[in-house]
């Protein structure tokens, strides 16, 4: 009795690491999606990546797609992520952007928070797009 109730825990503990190895492999191919897509400028893609409840409530308005078009992305690189509960993480992401017109260059900091949703089984940004206004 007591192997099969070893056994058992066993078996219990393993199914749990496996949950949580597929909510960090999601977590890390969802940064890499919403990464590759700013990479290449796609906000309207990277846009896909926010909480729906966020996009509801923070719609992007015109002179916000006005002025994502108007630049290009040179680099994006992030430091993290950090988790900072058991369903959220956050991490920075410095980007380079590149004015079209002009060609001239320059950074900002994103400060990302990134929420798990269980029910979805999906990982929301809920810190919305980067601003991307020059300082």
């Amino acid at each position: 009795m007591r192997r099969i109730v070893l056994a058992g825990a066993a078996l219990l503990l393993l199914a749990g690491c496996a949950t949580l190895q597929r909510k960090d492999d999601l977590r890390d191919q969802t940064l890499d999606g919403y990464a590759a897509a700013l990479r290449w400028g796609d906000f309207q893609s990277a846009w896909t990546y926010v909480d729906p409840a966020v996009r509801a409530a923070h719609p992007l308005t015109p002179q916000q797609k006005a002025l994502y078009n108007t630049v290009r992305v040179g680099e994006y690189d992030t430091q993290g992520p950090v988790a900072t509960g058991p369903d959220t993480v956050q991490q920075t992401a410095q980007i380079s952007l590149i004015v079209k017109s002009s060609q001239q260059v320059y950074n900002v900091l994103d400060h990302q928070t990134w929420r798990w949703d269980a029910s979805t089984k999906h990982w929301w940004l809920e810190s919305g797009l980067p601003d991307i206004a020059p300082q």
